[in-house]
């Protein structure tokens, strides 16, 4: 197959045969990948060079980023429904074949282990779109004892994500007009050249976009190429994940803004619980416990005052009123839009009221910061779920 790609130098990566490679390793690699981390024991791409110019490329146009390290944790059988239900204290009695759901999977005292999305295929298939902890053994865990019916397995799926104001158009160019049909956190059976996909109006970047979702993983390649030959005329590059968008758009990253120590409730994430549903799940008295009593601290969004971020934290960076540890940064970044470094932070609640200042401990100093509203940019998600 001839490839369009912009170099066809390759680099070596290697951590190992435990680490493993998408479908799409290779062809990111020719498309400019010139750095990976691991996420779900996978390489994940974060570097196509610029960050700021990848941000850009994002919200002007349209990037197409591997996001097959969101691995896909199948529930099938003929409790699978009420399996899914136990897992998350979201309630699903209203999620419809087709639907997707942003949920979370809490433990028994209920802390969050996952954020994933799940995908309804049909009355008792579901999929959890993975964020980066091992689910799918907490899974077949949970199953052991849970006297259901279940099988729960990890399915040769690999998702790309496909996102910015001009991603419709691409999507219009392979598919035709169906694509057009497809709602907001609603996804269909598609078919490409051969290639089996299921391709949802969801992804992680706060735009207009899909994550397409490859069903045969010896394809990857082959569908990679399909995509950027597509949108050459609609200014697609290729990318990685924008840490700048989505902190903009208050996006939570597993293991940096929350981890199983965190509860829905300290991240303003009530809508996601539903203490009343007569169902069970995991952490539902704990949580019933934490909502009547309250909670001490919170999640708040952050200016920070000074010269641009070079990059984002690496580091929790302590919050300190006075001589006081009130909290800590969980993700900060520069945004070059709204031309300020901005935060999300968890805070005592005492600290957590708008315009609160502060002060935060940084590799390079000290700074001022003071507590604003989040999401930093289009609140209501109008850009994502536009039509």
């Amino acid at each position: 197959m001839k490839t369009t790609s912009k170099t066809s130098e390759s680099k070596a990566f290697g951590f190992g045969t435990q680490i493993r490679k998408s479908p799409y390793f290779d062809a990111t690699l020719r498309w400019g990948a010139a750095g990976f981390s691991v996420y779900n024991h996978m390489y994940i791409p974060r570097d196509f060079g610029d960050p700021e110019q990848n941000f850009w490329n994002l919200i002007n146009g349209a990037t197409l980023s591997d996001v097959a390290v969101e691995r896909q944790v199948e529930i099938t059988g003929p409790d699978a429904a009420k399996f899914v239900q136990m897992l998350t204290p979201r309630n699903l009695s209203n999620c419809a074949v087709g639907q997707c759901k942003y949920v979370l999977i809490t433990n028994a005292q209920g802390g969050i282990l996952n954020d994933p999305i799940l995908l309804r295929l049909a009355e008792n298939h579901f999929w959890l779109s993975l964020a980066d902890s091992d689910i799918l053994l907490w899974a077949q865990g949970v199953a052991v004892t849970s006297g259901l019916d279940v099988d729960i397995c990890e399915p040769d799926v690999s998702p790309l994500q496909l996102q910015g104001p001009r991603s419709g158009e691409i999507m219009q160019a392979l598919f035709g007009d169906r694509i057009n049909d497809l709602r907001y956190y609603w996804f269909a059976d598609f078919e490409l050249d051969g290639m089996p996909l299921i391709i949802s109006r969801t992804g992680w970047s706060s735009e207009l976009g899909y994550e397409i979702y490859l069903r045969d993983g010896s394809r990857g390649d082959e569908l990679w190429e399909r995509i950027m030959q597509a949108g050459q005329a609609f200014g697609l590059q290729p990318g990685h994940t924008s840490a700048i968008r989505r902190i903009e758009g208050g996006m939570l990253s597993y293991h940096a803004d929350m981890d199983s120590h965190t509860n829905p409730f300290e991240l303003g994430l009530d809508r996601l619980v539903d203490l009343e549903m007569e169902a069970d799940f995991i952490g539902k008295a704990a949580l019933t416990k934490i909502a009547e009593q309250g909670v001490s601290r919170k999640q708040v969004g952050l200016e920070i005052d000074g010269e641009p971020l070079t990059g984002a934290n690496n580091e929790f960076w302590p919050i300190i009123v006075g001589s006081e540890q009130i909290g800590c940064v969980t993700s900060a970044i520069y945004s070059p839009r709204l031309q300020t470094n901005i935060a999300l932070a968890i805070v005592s609640i005492d600290f957590s009221a708008l315009d609160t200042e502060a002060e935060i401990v940084t590799p390079f100093g000290r700074r001022s910061v003071k507590v604003v509203p989040k999401p930093f940019y289009d609140p209501k998600k109008a850009i994502a779920a536009k039509a």
